[in-house]
């Protein structure tokens, strides 16, 4: 088949361009279900503490990922900033994972522990407060917002459905675990988790 009756037939194009990114998409998918790297979780990783969880997902509302990547990757540049390079493993609780693409901000695969709780609520509050130069915006409504108990103990049933492994008793706790907290502490919870399982389980 010549190029000149593909390029002149836009629905025969279309369909081998379907054809095309079909065959491509499931030679790089598929294999990944069949690699334990891909699937089970790295050494000392396990699912979110119920205020992580409920920090996470004011992480997402927020829209951090849009600044900040979670992935470090392997080069000597990257790993001498940000630490370790990801893994694989270590996502693998993660519903949607929060790789990223764009760093208008750093990296916070590895933040957990770097900074004080502290400091963390000043800079959400904010920024300009301890990095005079950041451009990011303010969070000031975060401590005065209340974590919703119930909402995370369905979030982590909902979690488990899943496939994440959360015991009977760890959702039955979720509302006395996060009870009193605000958003602000939740968010910085999730921050000063962020890459320290896997520094326990080396």
């Amino acid at each position: 088949m010549n190029h000149e009756k593909i390029e002149k037939n836009v629905g025969l194009m279309g369909v081998l361009i379907a054809l095309v990114i079909s065959i491509g998409g499931l030679v790089q998918i598929v294999p990944l279900y069949f690699q334990g790297a891909g699937t089970n979780p790295a050494p000392g990783v396990k699912p979110y503490p119920a205020l992580n969880l409920a920090g996470r997902d004011v992480y997402v509302r927020e829209g951090c990922y849009t600044c900040h990547s979670q992935m470090i990757r392997p080069f000597r540049s990257e790993t001498e900033r940000y630490g370790p390079y990801s893994l694989a493993g270590e996502s693998v609780y993660d519903h949607p994972f929060q790789f990223g693409s764009k760093r208008t901000g750093p990296d916070l695969a590895r933040v957990g522990g770097r900074y004080s709780d502290e400091w963390h609520r000043v800079h959400l509050i904010n920024p300009r407060d301890v990095v005079p130069e950041s451009n990011m915006p303010r969070f000031p409504w975060l401590k005065d917002a209340r974590v919703d108990g119930a909402l995370v103990a369905s979030k982590m049933t909902a979690l488990r459905k899943i496939g994440v492994p959360y015991t009977d008793e760890e959702i039955a706790g979720a509302a006395a675990a996060v009870e009193g907290k605000t958003e602000l502490d939740a968010l910085v919870a999730y921050l000063q988790g962020l890459g320290t399982n896997i520094k326990a389980g080396n």
